[in-house]
Formats: structure tokens, C-alpha cells, sequence
């Protein structure tokens, strides 16, 4: 492939409540489907237990089943693989999102903005890092769920100013009730940041009876949707995304020239 190109796998899926085998036997089967070769294969947000509150009874450890599972599939798959669990360290709890690579190496990002109208900030810790992996040649921003709506964490960005990523990522479980500031934001996000944009989320009903019509996309710079996903349907898909079309584009509209200075406090 070329080096300009990067390959991404969004996994649109329904997910096992709270049953931590299940959802690993189902997405071993989803990854071992997937026939084209792909760089990066994106899973939602909690995709081993669905969208659960009890973080005591669900965390495990970054040295723990589903973490283990993750850096096996990597390997198996020779592509990075990315997802958030629920991680316990320094007896706090985290909606932590895992990226593990074939290498064995994994990074980490602990969601920062925890969704109060469903109590995830009394189960949980905020983080207080964003997380840049350059991979392949790519700078890559991955973030989870309601961090969407904060334009100002997702602001592409780094402490001098200048761009700080290529792509931006979202896992989610964002309910189908609130689809459409979903994908809207996504476009926004995409456009703003002058950015390729891959937002997944997942299908179903949870445990809690919350449906969940998927609705994920990858999204070019300029707001085109690159691939997009049947609604509430289970679906695998990879869209290809290309480094020189996007410096051309911000070479040619740099529009980060004229950003407004701030700077992020705690």
C-alpha cells in the first residue's frame, strides 16, 4: 500500500450486556471475516460489555482478559486495533480506550468527558491527557463518545499551535434517540479540523433497554462521507484515507492560519 494511504475497518456492531466471553468470541469472529487488508480496525466504545455503570464488578486490569485479547488480534490481524473497557488502576476506574498494535505496544486514552445524564461520572475517573499516536506515518487523535460535543478538546491542535493530528477518531455508544446531533457533529468535527473523521458507534439494545442505531461514518475533510452504514444494522467496512489529498487541500485552503490562540486549562 501506499505510504500515503491509510486503511481503515470500522466494525458496526451489536454488543453482549455486561458478558465479557461473548463479546470477545463475537468480534474474534468479526476480525478473522474481514478479507482485505487494513491498517487499523476500530471496535466501540466498551465493545466487551456494552455501556455499563458497574465499573467495579466489570473493570479489569491493562494486564487483564481483554486486553491480552486485543494485543493477540493485533498480531493475528497485523493491524492495529482500537476500543475502550473498563480499566481499574490506582483504585480509581476508567472508560480507558485501548490502542494495541501487532508489536505488542499499546496506548492509552482515558475519556475525559463522562456523560453525567447517565451517571458515568460517579462510576468513573476523568482523564486529563489527549492522546496523539503517529502510526504509519499518520497522526491519529482518538477520543470517546461524549467528547464529541466539546469542539474545544477535539480542536486540532497542539501546544505551539500548530495541526496536531491527520485523523480524528470516535468510539461510541451514542443512543439512536440523539442520531442526529451524532452525525451532525461528526461533520462539523470533520470540517472544523480539517481532518479525516471515522466515528463508530454500535447497534441494538443494551441491558438498560436503550437502543442504538449505529450511524457510523468515515468522513473526509471537507464533510464527504467517504463510507457510510446502514442504520441499525450489523456491518464491517474500510475506507481508504489518503495523506497527500489531505495536505493538498490544507495547503491549498489553510484556514489554520487564522485559527484563534487558547490554551486548554485543567
Amino acid at each position: 500500500m501506499d505510504m500515503n494511504e491509510l486503511s481503515i475497518t470500522v466494525i458496526q456492531s451489536n454488543l453482549h450486556w455486561e458478558n465479557v466471553d461473548q463479546n470477545l468470541a463475537m468480534f474474534a469472529q468479526k476480525l478473522s471475516a474481514i478479507e482485505i487488508t487494513t491498517d487499523l480496525i476500530v471496535l466501540p466504545e466498551m465493545f466487551n460489555t456494552g455501556f455499563s455503570m458497574e465499573s467495579a464488578k466489570l473493570a479489569e486490569t491493562m494486564n487483564g482478559k481483554t486486553v491480552t485479547w486485543m494485543k493477540e488480534m493485533a498480531k493475528k490481524s497485523n493491524a492495529a486495533i482500537i476500543g475502550s473497557l473498563i480499566i481499574t488502576e490506582n483504585e480509581n476506574y476508567y472508560n480507558r480506550l485501548v490502542w494495541s498494535q501487532p508489536n505488542g505496544e499499546c496506548f492509552t486514552y482515558d475519556k475525559r468527558h463522562l456523560f453525567r445524564m447517565a451517571d458515568e461520572d460517579k462510576s468513573f475517573s476523568a482523564g486529563q491527557e489527549r492522546l496523539i499516536i503517529n502510526y504509519k506515518g499518520w497522526r491519529i487523535c482518538p477520543l470517546v463518545c461524549y467528547d464529541l460535543r466539546f469542539p474545544v478538546w477535539s480542536r486540532n491542535s497542539d501546544a505551539e499551535g500548530k495541526t496536531a493530528y491527520d485523523c480524528l477518531i470516535y468510539i461510541a455508544n451514542w443512543p439512536e434517540a440523539r442520531k442526529a446531533p451524532w452525525s451532525k457533529l461528526l461533520e462539523a468535527r470533520a470540517i472544523e479540523n480539517q481532518c479525516y473523521l471515522v466515528g463508530v458507534n454500535r447497534v441494538g439494545n443494551d441491558g438498560k433497554e436503550i437502543a442504538y442505531s449505529g450511524n457510523s461514518a468515515i468522513i473526509d475533510p471537507k464533510g464527504e462521507e467517504i463510507c457510510s452504514f446502514k442504520e441499525s444494522a450489523e456491518m464491517t467496512q474500510t475506507g481508504s484515507l489518503s495523506l497527500k489529498e489531505l495536505n493538498d487541500f490544507r495547503a491549498k485552503f489553510p484556514v489554520e492560519m487564522d485559527a484563534d490562540e487558547f490554551k486548554i486549562t485543567p
